[in-house]
């Protein structure tokens, strides 16, 4: 058990949720040797990228993410056709409220060319009688909802398809170094003993990267650089449709109250088809790393949630039926990481809003990793001022 495996990867991604599937699919599919470890299996469900329900917009108030969202829509349709399955549902998003700026919004939406319309709260209401808007409106129509589980498992069945090999039940503890220059490699050392070596080694660990960063073999001056990671133990709640009001008919929306960011989207399988995924953005307590959740829901925090969706959502039942915990893995400013040192490449598509980007995060994870592009520089060390959700 503790020798290395006689046969190392030119690249080991290390974990198997959105970002890692799409890194590993992206290397595969250029002829890389590549093995992709996951703790538990990949979209487990202690970690960010289960279930069946993300939300994929194209709304930011800065149109760099908007046109990365266009280019990422590009690889998600080459996805889905390559996978054989629909990826992405459309349903539209509306985007409302005090400090949401939705005039804004529109604005950028027009620059990049993409389909939408700014009503007046009385047009939105007479348009979705179920939500009780209380400001203008925009409304762009090719927004959806991805199902999380089944991108992941599409991107990992085309890395496989490509000659990736896949180990779950692997926790990375450490990454050791192997000799001096750069191309020197790294050995990886399981919780269990095991270890795998390789030339080069992607970490997209999600929640459990802030536990696992001082155990990298990173230079000072580089994890000097990062943003700090925080980390969010979030809560879902899942409300019936009232009568009337079926789950056809509900856009996704963003909702910025007064005293609450509110965000929701037709919750799928998840929920039985039953009702619409509700939760408080950036609402549940703070936690060190994904290894310290409790996977338990904060009674003020489904409290809150109640209380806003008898006041905003009278198409739904205010008692929810089901209830869930996810991870959110925020930097300060909410632009994601994707650096590199030597031949160490580290991923995290933070801050509750990288679903939707992920096969241009694996696109861009794989450039760097090879060396074959850049990635933006807001995503390097030096990180944007700017909020972007």
């Amino acid at each position: 058990m503790g020798d290395p495996l006689p046969d190392p990867s030119d690249y080991v991604v290390v974990g198997a949720g959105l970002a890692g599937a799409a890194t590993a699919w992206q290397l595969a599919a250029r002829g890389h040797q590549v093995t992709l470890l996951e703790r538990d299996v990949p979209a487990a469900h202690n970690a960010s990228s289960h279930g069946s329900a993300r939300i994929f917009r194209y709304a930011y108030p800065d149109p760099f993410y908007t046109q990365a969202v266009l280019d990422s829509k590009a690889l998600w349709d080459s996805l889905a056709a390559e996978a054989g399955t629909e990826l992405i549902t459309p349903f539209g998003a509306v985007d409302y409220g005090p400090t949401r700026q939705p005039a804004l919004l529109a604005g950028v939406l027009a620059g990049a060319g993409i389909g939408h319309e700014l009503l007046s709260a009385a047009e939105a209401r007479s348009r979705w009688p179920q939500i009780a808007f209380d400001t203008e409106v925009l409304w762009h129509p090719g927004a959806g909802v991805i199902d999380a589980e089944t991108s992941v498992n599409a991107m990992v069945a085309l890395a496989v398809r490509n000659g990736a090999r896949v180990l779950t039940g692997w926790t990375v503890e450490r990454v050791e170094r192997l000799g001096r220059g750069t191309g020197a490699g790294y050995r990886l050392h399981s919780a269990a003993g095991e270890t795998f070596d390789a030339g080069n080694v992607v970490i997209s660990a999600g929640g459990w990267l802030p536990r696992l960063l001082d155990s990298l073999p990173l230079p000072a001056g580089f994890l000097a650089g990062l943003p700090e990671f925080t980390v969010r133990q979030e809560q879902a709640f899942h409300f019936r449709y009232r009568d009337g009001y079926p789950g056809a008919t509900w856009p996704t929306f963003i909702h910025k109250a007064a005293d609450i960011q509110a965000y929701g989207l037709p919750g799928g399988r998840d929920a039985g088809f039953a009702g619409q995924k509700v939760a408080e953005y950036n609402g549940g307590p703070l936690i060190p790393s994904a290894a310290d959740q409790t996977g338990q829901v904060d009674p003020a925090n489904r409290a809150r949630v109640v209380d806003y969706v008898s006041r905003y959502l009278p198409g739904l039942d205010p008692e929810p039926y089901a209830e869930t915990t996810c991870l959110f893995t925020n930097t300060p400013n909410e632009d994601f990481l994707i650096d590199r040192a030597d031949n160490l490449t580290v991923v995290s598509p933070c801050s509750g809003h990288g679903a939707k980007f992920a096969p241009l995060i694996g696109q861009w994870a794989a450039d760097l990793a090879t060396g074959a592009a850049v990635v933006p520089d807001r995503f390097r060390s030096t990180a944007s001022p700017a909020l972007t959700t």
